[in-house]
């Protein structure tokens, strides 16, 4: 009952923005054309707002879910329309808070004691709230400063419950918008499940900052904020408190006289080292995840939060990855299309000339720009849209890196607006490349595998055993398998031999009769021609024929 009164109210709202006239009404089947030709949603008017803002609005009225998957889909620059996408990126979690009462009692039941043990200090109105949690200011009793974060009552069946809700759009969206099809709605949706059902498990955000935090260890490229796990479980998490400039606070950073041109080098470099040496990029990059200490002017860290959705690449897809990027930065497009066959992002059967013009045609017009202009996120896209003509499934994990490379270089550009992202990623690139093929590194991964290979070695005579086995007994069930095909193709001629003689008895004794009647004959003379090519049919679809 409760999904139907939920289902009532999307309805409702859909009806009151007309998202109505976003759909294809030639597309749709008679009934249902006919069931939104009668809809009371056509007595309204088409308030007077773009198709972008319309959207917007619906998913702010229905609620955390759906702002945040309008966020996540705002990224998808690669699907939408950008006058959609530019509107769904403004979309905010302005959430009001759930009850203090209700927080501090997730926070005992959670970590099993009463607030009193467990902080010196504990304040009930919460710093921040957003759709899936919200964060409270406390003290711990060794004097640490930490951030509590809760997650919202009773969020994971609503979620769950709006979820399917978005399946069943998704499945409408694909078969009956226009470009249903190739935005491929359930795809989108599915990673979204994925997304924020991780974001559910507070355990699982602290085990990602601790292993972004080990990365970074003793590192002035970004500091990670402490784990406290003695305090930690699946929907409370405790970490260090932080102080830090927001990152968007430009003001506030020039009067402290950061150094703005080497804080957005420093951004880019963060986000190629997660990717090529670490394969573990936090992929929430957003500003209101990033912080600055800009005690030393002269020499910024960053400091990143919010490490729920973290995004990494096979060794495969790291290295094809790398070597796509390079070609495109010396517009070599047949080896990205050779590259994309190779790695099997696009159908093997996909002509390397087609691919290699499609490229040639999306780059070179952004290439004539001045390269300080050149988006890289943007031309990542333009790489992904093209490839999709071509039937490339893009895999989630490199959506987020696009999603990431977007947030990266746009607050790159925010900080310093002259920042050429490619002067930086390019050397980066060729470096990882050569470095990870060289003789030193090839003798690094033997080694580490060596243990590996060491302990399958006395194995191997078994398994060869095994496989041999294995194959004379293939050999023996295929040889018995010919047999029996062999033995049921000569009974089944046997059986075509006889019914053929059993149909030659039956024509024999029809035959038979026929002479034996008086006046017989002269009547199937006289029968007329059809009756006599009937028969004759009759007899040849009657006749057994070998298999």
């Amino acid at each position: 009952m409760s999904r139907i009164l939920r289902l009532a109210t999307i309805f409702r709202i859909v009806g009151r923005y007309r998202l109505d006239e976003l759909i294809d009404g030639d597309r749709l089947p008679p009934a249902a054309r006919l069931a939104l030709a009668l809809s009371p949603w056509r007595l309204q008017s088409v308030p007077d707002m773009p198709r972008g803002e319309r959207l917007r609005r619906t998913l702010e009225e229905l609620g955390p879910v759906f702002i945040k998957f309008g966020q996540m889909l705002s990224t998808r620059r690669d699907l939408l329309p950008a006058d959609i996408a530019d509107e769904l990126a403004r979309l905010q979690d302005k959430v009001p808070p759930f009850p203090e009462q209700q927080a501090i009692a997730i926070v005992e039941k959670g970590l099993g004691k009463p607030l009193a043990e467990l902080f010196a200090a504990f304040e009930a109105q919460p710093m921040a709230s957003a759709s899936v949690a919200q964060v409270h200011a406390a003290t711990l009793h060794s004097g640490e400063e930490v951030v509590v974060k809760v997650i919202r009552p009773d969020i994971e069946p609503v979620i769950r419950q709006d979820i399917a809700l978005l399946f069943t759009l998704a499945r409408l969206v694909a078969k009956y918008f226009p470009e249903g099809r190739r935005l491929r709605p359930v795809e989108v949706v599915q990673d979204y499940q994925y997304t924020i059902l991780d974001e559910l498990d507070l355990g699982r955000e602290a085990a990602n900052a601790c292993q972004l935090r080990r990365n970074f260890d003793n590192s002035k490229l970004v500091y990670v904020p402490q784990v406290f796990w003695d305090y930690t479980c699946r929907n409370v998490f405790v970490m260090e408190r932080i102080s830090g400039i927001p990152v968007t606070d430009m003001a506030e950073l020039r009067a402290r006289g950061t150094d703005l041109k080497l804080l957005a080098e420093r951004g880019v470099e963060i986000f190629f080292t997660q990717v090529f040496r670490d394969s573990f990029f936090h992929a929430d990059m957003h500003p209101g995840n990033i912080f600055v200490d800009a005690s030393d002017p002269a020499d910024p860290t960053y400091i990143a939060v919010d490490c729920a959705i973290i995004g990494s690449l096979s060794d495969s897809d790291q290295y094809y990855l790398a070597r796509n990027l390079l070609s495109i930065f010396r517009r070599d497009y047949r080896e990205v299309a050779q590259l994309h066959v190779e790695c099997g992002w696009v159908a093997p059967d996909t002509r390397v000339q087609d691919f290699e013009s499609a490229m040639r045609a999306v780059c070179e017009p952004v290439f004539e720009r001045p390269i300080g202009e050149i988006s890289f996120g943007q031309l990542l896209i333009y790489l992904f849209r093209t490839a999709r003509r071509f039937d490339m499934h893009v895999q989630p994990s490199l959506v987020l890196l696009q999603k990431t490379l977007l947030n990266i270089e746009g607050l790159g550009r925010q900080l310093y607006p002259g920042l050429n992202l490619w002067d930086t990623a390019k050397p980066f690139l060729e470096d990882w490349v050569q470095e990870r093929y060289s003789p030193q590194s090839l003798l690094k991964r033997m080694q580490r595998h060596a243990p590996s290979w060491l302990e399958q070695l006395p194995q191997l005579p078994d398994v060869m055993l095994d496989n041999l086995q294995q194959a004379r007994e293939n050999e023996l069930a295929l040889a018995q398998q010919q047999q029996r095909v062999a033995e049921l193709q000569q009974q089944s001629r046997r059986s075509v031999r006889r019914h053929r003689r059993y149909l030659v008895a039956a024509l024999a004794c029809l035959g038979a009769a026929i002479a034996v009647v008086p006046g017989a004959w002269q009547q199937l003379a006289a029968a007329p021609l059809v009756a006599w090519l009937l028969g004759g049919l009759a007899i040849a679809l009657l006749w057994p024929r070998d298999s």
